[in-house]
């Protein structure tokens, strides 16, 4: 996948498009770490490249269930825990295990989608929720795409700066990297520093 969204064939091939886009600038903020350094912490926030992969992993399955109206899983104990606990990358947790979790929603998600005919379809807003807005009784399919590349989008610019703090590395050189782009005189590839 190169730095530009492909040209899209219609609406729902956009919207998916666009968020694969999203989910792709943000997995390479994670290219070439080591699980120690998807861990750190390097800013004042509290946020890891890691832990922003796992937390954008969960919103995504989070808007699925609300699209399908799905309860989420266990009590509301147990869903506050674990939305804390996916902003950190733990120490039994590997990068790779969940940058392939990320993959896995991303497929769950376009499976989904390519099954609603109607992106206009009636998505209820879930009542008593502080953040949502009272007065709105339902968004539809094609807004919750949309909301995901902007939660997506806002992330992979977190990670972006969580990235360089860590080593120094921007995204094109670390897209160069990952695509396997020759060196010009603008642009190298990321490499790691030797140790």
């Amino acid at each position: 996948m190169s730095g530009n969204v492909r040209p899209v064939r219609d609406e729902r091939d956009g919207l998916l498009a666009y968020l694969a886009q999203q989910r792709y600038v943000l997995r390479l903020a994670a290219y070439g770490l080591t699980d120690e350094q998807a861990r750190l912490v390097p800013t004042r926030s509290a946020l890891s490249v890691g832990g922003l992969i796992k937390h954008v992993t969960a919103t995504e399955r989070g808007w699925m269930d609300t699209l399908l109206q799905r309860e989420p899983p266990g009590t509301l104990e147990e869903r506050t825990r674990k939305y804390q606990d996916d902003f950190r990358l733990t120490e039994e947790e590997t990068l790779a295990a969940v940058i392939a979790d990320y993959e896995q929603a991303a497929r769950e998600t376009e499976e989904i989608v390519a099954g609603i005919a109607d992106l206009g379809q009636p998505v209820p807003v879930p009542k008593g929720v502080p953040w949502f807005p009272p007065d709105v009784k339902a968004w539809s399919v094609r807004w919750v795409l949309l909301h995901l590349i902007q939660e997506t989008a806002r992330h992979a610019g977190h990670a972006d700066i969580i990235r360089e703090h860590i080593d120094g590395a921007t995204a094109f050189p670390l897209m160069a990297a990952a695509e396997s782009w020759p060196a010009s005189p603008w642009l190298k590839p990321w490499q790691p520093s030797p140790s």
